[in-house]
């Protein structure tokens, strides 16, 4: 039987804030538990929030970037459980009107098709503490170090139809939340985090099957055999003819499976009411056309301007811009290089980024700056070295050794362009190899190749591969 995945997602953004969303508290990440959770953050009798500013402009940045609904009026609620990381016994979140309304983003398919997903809403909330058990053989130790820390939770649609489209969309989101500067987008530190709510039917059918949510993903890479596994377990339980029960599961990366780990709850088991203690949050039109006038160029009309106004490909494009401090670096490069741009690209997304992920870097840490990476092509392009050359002394500069004009002259290893001295090279290259000659003057012409090699590893490669192809159809082709 044929199914069809249906996948929904609720991402959880870390807002980039200095402090908590309802007090002062600092929300760096790695400090000693529980040294970084207030009175206001534990809920002590007597104390009372007060909402960030910065959280509700970040909220709305975003909303923006979306094209969403911006509801000028929005209200907290308390959302009620009881869980041992949730010291006042219930989380103020955002409930029946969020501050960001529908909206929606754009993604490919795996045909390369454009596709829109559809945003639901997204809210500000507070997150909890953490439990943590893997510290004590006996007991599990509460850290309420992220009590209060601000959250933005967008829920899309349950759009997406595949794990691969899931995982496009999230990086999408992580992509613009980096941009917009309201999330760091540390995957590793929770600060972008998703749960996955997933759900087959069959292949034609209107009506949504019963889903199960996987919570706290927070990898791509486990998100997608998260997702993919559960439409496998999925599909084998009601094909064996049973039931998928409605629950919220966890992801084991060890073992590659989900497993249950509660009953889902529904809006109801949560008893939502209004938070007593805090205000609506009302935004004034002003307020909204600053935030959109501030707003930076986004990714999507970025790699429409790198096409147009560049001429890279759609594809050179897309990776250039799928990452901010990748673009900021590129565009710093490229304007350094004016006609090309070509070259700029490919060094970004060839040397330069095997040397980053070779250290564990960002752009913004790259230990060659986009100035000095410019030194360096430009002398590819003004032909004093070669491109093969050019890797060399780019490591060189990596390690430290100095700009690119530095390490040519100290290695001496400016291009060969000299037509004399090539020629009497090519002539020993030649002479030295009768036997290639006579077959390619019987019609073996891939023995140009050969040729080449043999006189790049002659001159130590500092000859001028085009001159030296050239000069060398001459002398091979010239009469016995």
């Amino acid at each position: 039987m044929s199914w069809e995945a249906v996948i929904g997602l609720e991402v959880h953004v870390q807002l980039a804030t200095n402090s908590k969303i309802f007090s002062g508290s600092a929300t760096a990440y790695g400090a000693p538990p529980n040294t970084q959770a207030s009175l206001i953050d534990l809920g002590s009798p007597g104390v009372l929030p007060v909402l960030n500013r910065q959280a509700v402009l970040m909220a709305v940045r975003f909303g923006l970037a979306i094209d969403a609904v911006i509801n000028q009026r929005s209200v907290f609620a308390r959302k009620n459980y009881f869980y041992p990381d949730l010291p006042k016994g219930y989380q103020i979140s955002q409930y029946e009107i969020p501050i960001v309304g529908a909206g929606h983003l754009q993604i490919n398919d795996a045909d390369g098709n454009a596709r829109e997903i559809r945003i639901t809403r997204a809210h500000l909330e507070e997150d909890a503490g953490k439990s943590i058990h893997d510290e004590r053989e006996a007991s599990s130790g509460i850290d309420l170090n992220r009590a209060g820390t601000p959250l933005l939770e967008v829920v899309t649609e349950p759009d997406m139809r595949s794990a691969g489209e899931a995982v496009a969309v999230l990086r999408k989101l992580h992509s613009l939340v980096r941009y917009l500067d309201v999330c760091d987008g540390n995957m590793q530190e929770g600060s972008f985090r998703c749960d996955a709510n997933v759900s087959i039917r069959r292949q034609g059918a209107e009506a949504y099957g019963t889903r199960a949510e996987i919570k706290n993903l927070n990898s791509f890479r486990f998100i997608e055999k998260a997702i993919n596994f559960e439409i496998e377990r999925q599909s084998e339980v009601l094909e064996s003819g049973g039931s998928v029960v409605q629950e919220t599961r966890l992801y084991d990366a060890a073992r590659d499976e989900t497993r249950p780990m509660r009953s889902k709850e529904e809006a109801n088991d949560y008893r939502y009411f209004p938070d007593p203690d805090l205000l609506p949050v009302v935004i004034d039109d002003a307020t909204i056309a600053d935030i959109r006038a501030a707003l930076p160029e986004l990714p999507d009309a970025k790699m429409q301007r790198l096409q147009s106004s560049l001429g890279l490909s759609a594809y050179d494009a897309q990776v250039l811009t799928s990452n901010k401090a990748t673009a900021y670096y590129f565009e710093a490069l490229a304007a350094q290089l004016p006609g090309h741009e070509k070259l700029a690209a490919n060094w970004v997304l060839g040397e330069l980024t095997a040397m980053l992920n070779k250290h564990d870097l960002d752009e913004e840490h790259s230990r060659v700056s986009p100035a000095q990476l410019a030194g360096l092509l430009q002398r590819i392009v003004d032909q004093t070295i070669s491109g093969k050359i050019a890797k060399d002394v780019f490591e060189a500069m990596w390690d430290g050794e100095g700009n690119a004009d530095e390490i040519i002259a100290a290695k001496g290893l400016q291009q060969i362009t000299d037509t004399s001295a090539l020629e009497g090279v090519i002539d020993e290259v030649v002479e030295g190899n009768p036997k290639q000659l006579e077959q390619y003057r019987q019609g073996k012409q891939q023995l140009l190749g050969y040729f080449v090699g043999q006189v790049m590893k002659a001159t130590a490669g500092k000859a001028n591969p085009a001159e030296v192809n050239r000069l060398l159809k001459i002398r091979l082709d010239a009469s016995p």
